[in-house]
């Protein structure tokens, strides 16, 4: 029995994709691992004191937590949100972390942001850069946390 031209190229599609899933089921827990130990996981809260930090600019979805999800030695990632002054004087931004886990991750991690010193008018609104950046050198941390407190202080 001679198979016709396309369900030749079926017979090969069907080969081709089978070969595809086996080298997947086999090769993805290995290359799993080794992004595994090239990225590290992050959430860690985030505390306001004297304003409100919001994800959005009509400052109605309060941001509780950052999500870094995952980044690499050597690279840096920016998220962004809102930061409002919710009292009744002008303030002064700054911002602080504590509470790292593992403790030498500050070592390899920095987080830095673009409101440091900036001064906010009583219900202004700004938006915020946070850049966590992560050491080439950064050696044995496959995860971390932390906490961010964002002070507003009056001047």
């Amino acid at each position: 029995m001679t198979l016709q031209k396309h369900e030749r190229i079926l017979v090969v599609a069907a080969i081709g994709f089978l070969a595809y899933t086996l080298a997947l089921s086999f090769l993805g827990p290995v290359l799993s691992s080794i992004v595994a130990d090239k990225t590290y996981g992050n959430t860690g809260t985030v505390v306001a004191v004297g304003v409100g930090v919001y994800w959005d600019y009509n400052c109605t979805n309060p941001v509780n937590s950052f999500d870094w999800g995952f980044i690499e030695p050597g690279a840096n990632k920016s998220l962004y949100c809102y930061v409002k002054n919710t009292g009744n004087q002008k303030v002064v931004l700054s911002m602080s972390t504590s509470n790292w886990d593992p403790q030498n991750a500050t070592q390899f991690l920095t987080l830095s942001w673009d409101l440091e010193g900036a001064n906010l008018d009583i219900g202004e609104c700004v938006r915020a850069t946070f850049t966590l950046t992560v050491s080439a050198s950064s050696q044995g941390i496959t995860s971390f946390r932390f906490d961010v407190t964002i002070f507003g202080r009056t001047s």
